[in-house]
């Protein structure tokens, strides 16, 4: 199969998750910071390139009742610009994600001041765990 990139996809900030490469096990990888699109196009094409991911997964941060959102178009957007470096995209609802990372961090006493890169590349891997039960579970 490949392994797969999660992304959980911010204004500035992009936390970034790798699969291993059955795909299984979702790991962060990284917060990448960026200042537009194109460098974080080029950022990430150059994490697919490295790692030879086969598939990216993109959070899509859909309202609590499931209504699209401005952020939503605004991934959407993203993923079509992706789309044209030649790799495969899909979506995950990523609700609630970035609270989940938040909370597995507090239930183990880590002082989240200053290390919002820490939830971005924790909701990743949340979310790219549940597209992979979800996809590839037996």
């Amino acid at each position: 199969m490949g392994r797969l990139l999660g992304i959980d996809h911010g204004d500035r900030r992009i936390g970034l998750a790798l699969s291993d490469p059955i795909p299984l096990i979702a790991s962060p990888l990284k917060t990448i910071v960026v200042s537009n699109q194109t460098e974080a196009i080029r950022a990430i094409s150059s994490i697919i390139e490295e790692f030879d991911i086969t598939l990216v997964v993109i959070g899509l941060p859909i309202g609590m009742k499931g209504n699209s959102t401005a952020q939503t178009e605004h991934v959407i957007k993203f993923a079509e610009e992706l789309k044209k470096t030649g790799i495969e995209v899909a979506f995950q609802d990523e609700r609630l994600t970035s609270q989940s990372a938040k909370k597995l961090y507090q239930e183990d006493g880590v002082n989240l001041k200053g290390k919002k890169e820490l939830i971005d590349e924790t909701a990743a891997a949340i979310l790219l765990q549940q597209y992979i039960d979800k996809n590839y579970g037996s």
